[in-house]
């Protein structure tokens, strides 16, 4: 099992690229083990947007490539993956919370236990989310871990 790791000199150099997509740059992380290298670039749609389609997604990755060829800044052979967060990610900025209003959310408080609900609002220091027709607003900081939830609706 290899290490994964934030790379901070490789998103400022592809931050400009997803944006000229009209996409936002979410992480880029660098998962070194005994097989060959992965870059892992995860892009999302602006706050409001719709999603991504596979065209765009394919689009921004050709121009990820690119981009990561001109510069060149990996030594060796590695395996590059453009993808999206995924449906039940975990929500640690702003930004993902934002991305959220609603939508289903799970909550582990640190004091214990779990909240569970749909966000109501994300603002700077906190989430305000309607758990049983209650509105409950929780500091980030009061949170141990977040996650998105797939919402199957509720077959009405």
């Amino acid at each position: 099992m290899g290490t994964s790791t934030t790379d901070g000199p490789l998103q400022e150099l592809l931050a400009p690229v997803v944006a000229a997509s009209g996409l936002e740059l979410d992480s880029v992380t660098r998962t070194r083990s005994d097989a060959m290298p992965l870059l892992r670039v995860v892009v999302e749609a602006p706050i409001g947007a719709a999603g991504i389609d596979s065209d765009t997604l394919a689009d921004v990755s050709r121009a990820v490539s690119k981009a990561l060829d001109a510069a060149d800044p990996i030594d060796g052979e590695y395996l590059l993956e453009v993808s999206t967060p995924g449906a039940e990610r975990e929500l640690t900025t702003v930004g993902h919370w934002k991305r959220q209003v609603g939508r289903l959310v799970r909550v582990k408080l640190r004091a214990g236990g779990y909240v569970s609900g749909r966000v109501i609002d994300a603002g700077e220091t906190s989430a305000t989310i309607d758990v049983d027709g209650e509105a409950t607003t929780i500091d980030y900081q009061d949170m141990r871990k977040a996650r998105s939830r797939v919402d199957f609706g509720t077959g009405k």
